[in-house]
């Protein structure tokens, strides 16, 4: 053994590697006594009660995304039905600051309102990571992006919309019920006219509402059950504007023009949720609005190692919470990123976070990992709407947009079709033979079909993967594992990204990429320097 890998000599031992980061601390740009991510009720409810305390509040909030975000649909799935007005920077700006009740009275609190911003990366001093002056999250404004070290956080990151396929989906004018409240509401910047809402749970009821609010036709609310899932109020409402659900149905496909979405076409199903022959119609409509699920907002905490389990009577990944905390110390959760129903009473919760703070008592007391929720996990409305899909569309529909992934090739877990690999030993792996050695991971399912790689960083493909997987595999939902988050949990230009702030100590060994100044220079000048650093056991 010793043969195969020598002892390092001496002189090897004692040479310092000018590349590593080992013992090297990033440079911070501002020191930020709470900072609290995300201008939503409860965010903005935090933000109040710290300055109340006397802290030093900096609140920050991602609205007005960037347009060319939005096109991605990222943070929500915006469906590019945004109109002109989103150009208008400055404009956007101001309209999201007017129509966010209570960001103008934490402005007048004294609070460091930010619009525009986000929060990229949460990071904790750790073992792994001793370059970091404590607690440090990543910040960037669409020009620049800086290091602010941290005493106190809470993370009011929101929830967003599940997002489920169906032939045609891939076309502009299919959104999420968030995106169209945020297009109406802050931005004021919808181009939608005539809509179809699924679902017909309070979401989806409500949504279509406010779609009438806003001068909007609302052509068909969905449901492929055979009864509303609402309140009986809300449909009443709809039912005397004119508006009734239509159940037993489900979308089929859409069709599309240069613009986008022109038609759907819906199909009945049976009592046992099977597609009746001859029964399609086609209903014209500019945009389809998904309102079936909303998952809460847990990349930012994820990415930084919090815990986070699978509640199985909610059906979602939530964090793992005591009294409050986070399982990283000083770090607070607040709002719908915890789970469906936590915003409400958010001005009685904010009051405990920052007691909490204020008393130092936002420290974890987290022993051990939790993945899965004691409760058993229960078949959803999530789920009924995946069979229903399905069963309408077939397994020839596109799971990951991005990526070009049918739920047939996510199955098969075939290759890319660009690798031309879809023949010969590398088709002889499939789901069923995954599931030999145990349960799935999406991570893995990343890896071999690229479904959940492109960028909108998984948000569109996510939880229907999983679903799809699920029953595939014939386990309950909460016994898959969560599919990994990293940083930069919002796609980054590098032009951004890569204006970091660095020490002198970091960029001395950064001569080139990997820190490899011959990297560039033609072998017959780079063969020396290359046995040169190889002697002295530097990285290559």
């Amino acid at each position: 053994m010793s043969e195969i890998f020598p002892s390092p000599n001496e002189k090897q031992m004692n040479v310092v590697d000018e590349h590593s980061m080992n013992a090297m601390t990033f440079e911070v740009a501002e020191t930020i006594s709470l900072l609290v991510i995300g201008a939503g009720r409860s965010g903005i409810a935090v933000a109040l009660e710290g300055a109340r305390a006397g802290l030093q509040v900096v609140l920050v909030d991602e609205n007005p995304v960037e347009p060319s975000l939005m096109g991605t649909d990222v943070p929500l799935a915006f469906g590019q039905r945004m109109t002109a007005a989103v150009q208008n920077r400055g404009k956007m700006v101001e309209q999201v600051f007017l129509n966010s009740p209570g960001l103008s009275e934490a402005f007048e609190a004294g609070v460091d309102v930010r619009l525009a911003m986000s929060a990229w990366g949460l990071f904790s001093y750790s073992e792994e990571s001793r370059g970091l002056p404590g607690l440090v999250i990543g910040l960037e404004d669409g020009e620049k992006s800086w290091l602010a070290r941290c005493d106190h956080v809470v993370v009011a990151s929101g929830r967003r919309d599940v997002m489920l396929g169906f032939d045609g989906w891939d076309q502009p004018g299919v959104m999420g019920a968030h995106a169209l409240h945020c297009l109406l509401r802050k931005y004021q910047a919808s181009s939608s006219r005539r809509i179809v809402i699924l679902g017909s749970g309070d979401l989806a009821l409500s949504t279509a509402i406010e779609a009438l609010d806003h001068g909007l036709q609302v052509m068909a609310v969905v449901e492929p059950g055979p009864e509303v899932e609402g309140s009986e109020a809300l449909c009443a409402e709809l039912a005397a504007r004119g508006v009734e659900v239509t159940t037993q149905r489900v979308i089929k496909s859409a069709d599309g023009g240069a613009d986008g979405v022109t038609a759907i076409t819906l199909v009945s199903l049976d009592t046992k949720g099977r597609t009746v022959l001859g029964t399609e119609t086609k209903i014209e409509c500019d945009t389809v609005c998904l309102a079936v699920a909303t998952t809460p907002n847990i990349e930012l905490l994820a990415a930084a190692g919090c815990d986070v389990r699978f509640d199985g009577r909610l059906g979602v990944w939530a964090p793992v919470l005591v009294d409050g905390v986070t399982s990283i110390e000083r770090v607070q959760a607040v709002g719908s990123c915890c789970g469906p129903n936590c915003a409400q009473g958010a001005e009685e919760r904010a009051r405990s976070v920052v007691a909490r703070i204020v008393a130092g008592e936002d420290v974890s007391l987290h022993v051990d990992r939790v993945h899965s929720s004691p409760v058993e996990y229960e078949p959803t409305y999530l789920d009924r709407w995946t069979d229903a899909l399905v069963e309408a569309g077939g397994l020839d529909v596109l799971a990951c947009r991005c990526e070009t992934v049918t739920r047939r090739e996510l199955l098969d877990v075939s290759p890319p079709a660009y690798l031309n690999a879809r023949t010969g030993s590398s088709c002889q792996r499939n789901l069923q033979t995954l599931l030999l050695d145990g349960t799935p991971h999406p991570d893995q399912i990343k890896r071999l079909t690229r479904s959940g790689m492109g960028e909108c960083q998984g948000r569109r493909c996510r939880e229907q993967t999983a679903m799809l997987l699920a029953r595939a595999a014939g386990l309950p939902l909460g016994k898959l594992p969560l599919a990994s988050y990293r940083a930069p949990v919002r796609p980054l230009p590098l032009a951004v990204l890569g204006n970091v702030a660095e020490t002198p100590e970091m960029t001395r060994g950064w001569d080139s990429w990997f820190g490899i100044p011959m990297q560039f220079a033609p072998f017959w000048e780079a063969d020396s320097e290359k046995s040169e650093r190889s002697g002295k056991g530097w990285h290559l």
